[in-house]
């Protein structure tokens, strides 16, 4: 068991293909926010072009996760074990 404790320190934003961009969650748990990003991008709109990127950052504002629309999950990148 780890001893580190989970903080709810991630933000999950939207990204639309004008440069625009939505925060849809703040400081929530990591399994929240990637939970939320897998929800969004099977959505009609991430399916049809209507969302460009989504991204999850955590509390020093670092992306740790980035979904881009006809490429899909890009960061982090795929290792040869997946």
């Amino acid at each position: 068991m780890s001893d580190e404790v989970e903080r709810d320190e991630f933000s999950v934003y939207v990204f639309r293909p004008d440069g625009s961009y939505t925060r849809e969650l703040s400081f929530v748990s990591a399994k929240r926010a990637v939970e939320w990003a897998k929800w969004l991008t099977e959505e009609r709109a991430a399916r049809h072009g209507e969302v460009a990127k989504i991204v999850i950052t955590d509390g020093d504002d670092n992306t740790v996760f980035l979904w881009r629309f006809a490429e899909g999950v890009v960061f982090p990148p795929r290792t040869s074990e997946d």
